[in-house]
């Protein structure tokens, strides 16, 4: 087995990005809401989750739709939230929500949107500026995360001529974005770069970077003056192997990369000085489905900090695991278990007492579940919804949830 316990220490010039032409306009088709079988009663104030939807059909006559489309999270039940439902001028790719719940932020296709969310109804107001309306910033993003302090805003680029983080100040006061260093660095290695997740650690002292046959760099982080610091790189296993997504544990000590391809699975890593890291014994923990196809694509740690579980985009299931001392991971009683066709992205409610998945494949588009009550960490189907998109499925491509 390959190992990818060399690290290669990295620095690289910060840059100013140059942003795209601006895109400005009205928004046009606004797609009926539809909720899931649980819906319609035991609703928690504040407690929201979005989806992105990015639908495209090659029939006669019929354009593509993109939405964002929210839901109130209740006991068991996903309600569809009246004035939550956005159309959008562009291919959705990723959003995020601010930590104090202010502001969910959705880019794409070279722009970045706001809407402001109401604290009592999840409701959607778009943040516009006084020059260009509904573009807040110009940045082709394929992933990103709000610092934990809430001031920034920091996406990976889909540029493939090096790794690329677009970095925003975040006005709290307005959501109105303000264009800041980032940062910039190339592979050493010259593989190509696939963009696929930026990950941000709970304490806002590391970004990480997966980029797919590229490997993974990781960066230091200042949340005090935004300085973004490149640390160094992990290159893929194999030529065949892609680092797909990654995912920090709440003390900053440990990173876990999901890998797909050759010598697919989860491989932790330890986080030293400087953002060294040393590979976990035991490495790589299968998915469970035959590691050559399961295609990982997302990955998170639930609240606890107990539980890893891993979206597995090709087999269309989620694999768990639970975390013992040092990073090591055992599968959970049942894993995988079966989600929805093509898995896009995870995230858990506020609560924590839910774990929710998208699937741009539908079966369904938006699927939460709760916690098995008997055997621990295994994941129980709780209720399904629709994003509301009239054709299915509606290609839900990102989630974001309030904290």
């Amino acid at each position: 087995m390959s190992s990818k316990a060399s690290f290669l220490r990295m620095y690289g010039a910060l840059a100013v990005l140059a942003g795209l032409a601006c895109m400005t306009g009205c928004s046009g088709f606004f797609p009926p809401l539809s909720s899931g079988s649980g819906s319609g009663s035991g609703t928690t104030t504040g407690n929201f989750v979005y989806v992105a939807s990015s639908f495209t059909s090659t029939s006669s006559g019929t354009s593509s739709v993109y939405s964002i489309t929210g839901f109130a999270i209740g006991s068991a039940a996903l309600t569809a939230i009246s004035g939550a439902t956005e159309s959008l001028l562009f291919a959705p790719q990723t959003l995020a929500v601010t930590p104090t719940n202010s502001y969910l932020y959705v880019a794409g296709s070279g722009v970045i949107y706001g809407y402001a969310i109401n604290a009592t109804t999840g409701a959607l107001t778009q943040v516009l500026t006084a020059t260009s309306g509904q573009a807040l910033a110009n940045a082709n993003m394929v992933s990103m995360v709000v610092s934990p302090d809430g001031k920034w805003l920091l996406g990976l680029d889909v540029n493939q001529s090096a790794v690329v983080i677009d970095e925003f100040g975040i006005d709290t006061s307005t959501g109105l974005l303000t264009l800041e260093a980032g940062a910039t660095q190339a592979l050493t290695s010259g593989a190509t770069i696939v963009a696929s997740n930026l990950a941000i650690s709970p304490k806002g002292d590391y970004l990480a970077a997966s980029l797919g046959t590229g490997g993974l760099v990781d960066f230091t982080f200042a949340t005090g003056t935004g300085l973004v610091t490149p640390a160094g790189q992990l290159t893929a296993l194999t030529s065949s192997s892609a680092d797909q997504a990654a995912v920090f544990d709440s003390t900053s000590s440990t990173l876990y990369v999901a890998v797909s391809g050759t010598n697919a699975g989860v491989y932790p890593y330890t986080i030293g000085s400087g953002g060294a890291l040393t590979q976990v014994s035991g490495a790589p923990f299968s998915l469970g489905t035959g590691d050559t196809i399961p295609g990982p694509a997302s990955i998170l740690i639930d609240k606890t900090g107990k539980y890893l579980y891993v979206g597995n985009r090709t087999a269309g299931s989620i694999s768990g695991f639970s975390i013992a001392t040092g990073g090591v991971l055992t599968a959970l009683s049942g894993s995988p278990y079966v989600a929805g066709t093509t898995v896009t992205a995870l995230g858990y409610d506020s609560t924590g007492d839910y774990l929710l998945s998208t699937a741009s494949g539908g079966s369904p588009d938006l699927e939460m579940f709760s916690f098995d009550a008997t055997t621990a960490g295994k994941l129980d189907t709780s209720t399904t919804a629709s994003t509301g998109d009239p054709t299915e499925p509606a290609g839900a491509v990102a989630i974001a949830l309030t904290h």
